[in-house]
Order: structure tokens, then C-alpha cells, then sequence
């Protein structure tokens, strides 16, 4: 077990899907824990009573991360409720499918607005709460590095800017002791892209190793990289994919 006993984190869109599995994995290894959701109250409380379920705090916070002042208040919120902040795991995203000549102008800047400003302005609100040994970990996407088929382009293009956030941004917090870091899930079996989707066969032909992960299994490279142990990791991409883009 990795020991995060007396860590703090705060994970974006943490109701469900990958953010769930993430939110739940660092309580279990002794994190406590705020999650912001947008819309299923009873996703986001069936979150909160299986990570108050292995003995952390757990807060959920109702927040549109397309929303500047929501981020800012959740912040607030989750620092007022843990006592600080230790960890941000920049999770939420929406997907948006089509092609370039067909996109719709405010589908596109939704996109934008929390695929890649809402990153941005969490890390912001967060920075100022963390200390030497803080932890900002992005969750982008296998896309950013390849876009292996047409219509998800501007999907892949907001995916893609997490790149030089991640980079960027541990050169400004390197010497603070804050390291920044970016996991890129390739096909994982959730709600939204699920394993018996209509897709799904061809995206298992895509991994080397013919599956969809598990949502548990990007959680488990968040929680590493949240961990002392990653300490002298910053700046890096993690893909957990299977070796769709190898």
C-alpha cells in the first residue's frame, strides 16, 4: 500500500468513470478526500459513502468546471472542509465528437472551456494551498499523442494542450516541490466509452495488449504519482493504455 495518511486531495468531475475510481483509490490509501460533480447527486453521494467507508473524509462539491467562480468556491470549499490541500487530480472533461467542418461553435468552446481552461484555473485556485511535496496530476487523454481515425479532432486538440500545461507548469513549480504530472487513460470501460460499445472492437485492436483498462488501473498511476515515491517524477506523460500509441 502506498501511505497517504494524512494527504488531502481534490479530484474534478469525481462521480464517476475514471474520477470515481481515482477518488476512491487515494482514500484508500489514506487520503482525504473532495470531489466536485455536475449534474447525479446520488452518483456523487454513492462516491462520498464508499470513501467515508474506509475511514476518510470525504466531501462532495457541486461545481460546473466550465464555471470560474465555481472553481474558485469549490476550492475554497474543499479547503475550508480538509484543512488544506495537498493533492489536485484535474479529472473533469467532456467529450465531443464530428468533424471540423461540422463543429458547432458553443459545443466547441464548452469543450474548450473545461478541457483546457478549467485545468488551468483549478491549478490556479490550488497553487497558493500547496506545499513542498504538492502533487497537480492531470488526467488527459491517449488522443493527445495520436488521432489514429477523423472525427475527434478538437477532442484531441484539448487533450493535446495538457501537454505543454503539464510541462510548463512543473518548470514553475519545480523549485517549490510541487511536482505536475499527466496520465493519458487510452480505451477504458466506463459509462461514457464502454467495453461493448460499438467501437469497442476496434479500439481493442488499437492496444497491444487487446482491452479496454479497467478504470481501477488509471487510478492506480495516479495514486503512484501522488505518492512519495513518485517524488522525483515531474513533468512526465504516463500513458496507461495498453500500448495503443507505442
Amino acid at each position: 500500500m502506498i501511505d497517504l495518511n494524512g494527504k488531502r486531495a481534490l479530484v474534478t468531475g469525481g462521480s464517476r468513470g475514471i474520477g470515481a475510481a481515482i477518488a476512491l483509490a487515494l482514500a484508500e490509501n489514506g487520503a482525504d478526500v473532495a470531489f466536485t460533480y455536475q449534474n447525479s447527486i446520488s452518483k456523487a453521494e454513492s462516491v462520498a459513502a464508499s470513501i467515508q467507508g474506509t475511514g476518510r473524509r470525504a466531501i462532495a462539491i457541486k461545481a460546473n468546471s466550465a464555471d470560474p467562480e465555481a472553481i474558485t468556491r469549490s476550492v475554497t470549499e474543499a479547503v475550508s472542509a480538509l484543512g488544506g490541500l495537498d493533492i489536485l487530480v484535474n479529472n473533469a472533461a467532456i467529450g465531443l465528437n464530428g468533424m471540423i467542418a461540422d463543429i458547432n461553435l458553443d459545443d466547441y468552446q464548452a469543450l474548450m472551456d473545461i478541457n483546457v481552461r478549467g485545468p488551468v484555473l483549478f491549478a490556479k485556485a490550488v497553487i497558493p494551498h500547496l506545499a513542498a511535496g504538492g502533487r497537480i496530476i492531470s488526467i488527459g487523454s491517449g488522443l493527445a499523442e495520436r488521432v489514429p481515425f477523423p472525427g475527434v479532432t478538437a477532442y484531441a486538440m484539448s487533450k493535446s494542450a495538457l501537454l505543454s500545461f503539464t510541462r510548463g507548469l512543473s518548470r514553475e513549480l519545480g523549485p517549490k516541490g510541487i511536482t505536475v504530472n499527466l496520465v493519458l487513460p487510452g480505451s477504458t470501460d466506463t459509462e461514457a466509452n464502454p467495453a461493448d460499445g460499438p467501437a469497442a472492437d476496434f479500439q481493442r485492436s488499437m492496444s497491444s495488449l487487446g482491452r479496454f483498462a479497467e478504470p481501477h488501473e488509471v487510478a492506480s498511476a495516479v495514486v503512484y504519482l501522488a505518492s512519495p515515491a513518485a517524488s522525483m517524477i515531474t513533468g512526465a506523460i504516463l500513458a496507461v493504455d495498453g500500448g495503443a500509441i507505442a
